[in-house]
């Protein structure tokens, strides 16, 4: 059997209501050399028959009901397993495409780059009934950016701004050691991180997937227990003597880490652990210098993000629809 020029994965558990908005967005691409990959990981709200019934529809259309619950990591990681595409583009069962040119331009990035080892865009966020009601572009300008910078951006910023993988396309080959079950929050940074080592980051500005949030999320349970601030701080420790990364300001990343940690009021004794090293490791003086800087300059950044804020809610306003911009 020829393989396909993609392979689109979706991981699911219990997404019986999401599914069809997921699987018909791909089944609507103009890229049509693709095989529909559909993971379920035990799900017990219908999800099988709904999967089922697309399959018995579209030969492009192949799935597995697993028996017992992987996990979600391990699903992840049994869809890339499987793939048999040069390009993987995961979507999960709660997300869907934006528009029906989202694979085709997403292949062009990575085609027309050929130093990229991932291609992203923008993204609409939308509702449980599929209202947007956010934009998020936190990579900013479109076109090629290095590998290394994105990952200087990234810990900066304190968190992911490539975005969850039903934002990213990567070609097959590049991903074989698949994700690290070591990461729970992160676990898609995590992979950003290992494979933007290697190349650069291709993006598109035009938003070509929509990411849904709603209280089922395990992102949302995943909050309470500030798993996302210990993983970043895991992930930044592993890190922090990457020699790439000097030119960025290695001494005001360790800073922003290790303020970030100290502001916890309650971590587990890996996150203790983590910010104690990142704080000896840059020195109590320079941590005093990097806090008196902090704080003198804090009421300027935080003009400069109302500000942003701002121009943001004026283009979302411009571009959504005038249901979706009132509630901005």
């Amino acid at each position: 059997m020829k393989s396909p020029g993609v392979s689109v994965l979706i991981p699911t558990y219990n997404y019986a209501r999401y599914l069809p908005e997921a699987i018909e967005s791909v089944l609507e691409q103009d890229w049509r050399d693709l095989e529909l990959l559909i993971s379920d990981d035990c799900s017990t709200d219908g999800s099988r028959e709904v999967i089922a019934r697309y399959a018995a529809q579209d030969s492009r259309v192949r799935f597995h009901i697993h028996r017992a619950n992987l996990g979600l990591v391990e699903n992840w990681n049994w869809c890339l397993a499987e793939a048999r595409g040069e390009y993987v583009k995961f979507l999960f069962g709660d997300d869907k495409l934006a528009t029906p040119q989202a694979l085709t331009k997403l292949v062009n990035l990575l085609d027309t780059n050929p130093s990229a080892v991932l291609a992203a865009s923008a993204r609409f966020v939308i509702d449980e009934n599929s209202r947007v009601t956010n934009l998020w572009d936190s990579v900013g300008l479109p076109g090629l950016h290095k590998g290394a910078e994105v990952i200087a951006r990234s810990m900066d910023q304190y968190g992911n701004i490539i975005g969850e993988p039903s934002v990213v396309m990567f070609r097959r080959r590049d991903a074989a050691r698949g994700f690290n079950v070591g990461y729970r929050q992160l676990v898609d940074l995590e992979m950003w991180f290992a494979l933007l080592e290697t190349g650069d980051l291709a993006y598109a500005a035009e938003p070509l997937c929509c990411f849904r949030q709603h209280a089922r999320q395990q992102t949302e349970a995943n909050r309470s227990n500030q798993l996302g601030d210990i993983e970043i701080a895991r992930l930044f420790w592993s890190y922090r003597r990457k020699a790439y990364l000097a030119p960025f300001g290695l001494r005001r990343l360790l800073f922003r880490q290790a303020y970030k940690l100290r502001k916890q009021h309650s971590l587990s004794p890996e996150g203790l652990r983590i910010g104690q090293g990142l704080l000896d490791e840059m020195g109590r003086s320079w941590y005093a210098a990097y806090w008196s800087h902090y704080k003198i300059t804090r009421p300027f950044q935080n003009f400069s993000r109302w500000l942003k804020r701002r121009r943001h809610k004026a283009t979302l306003r411009a571009v959504l629809p005038s249901t979706c911009s009132k509630a901005l």
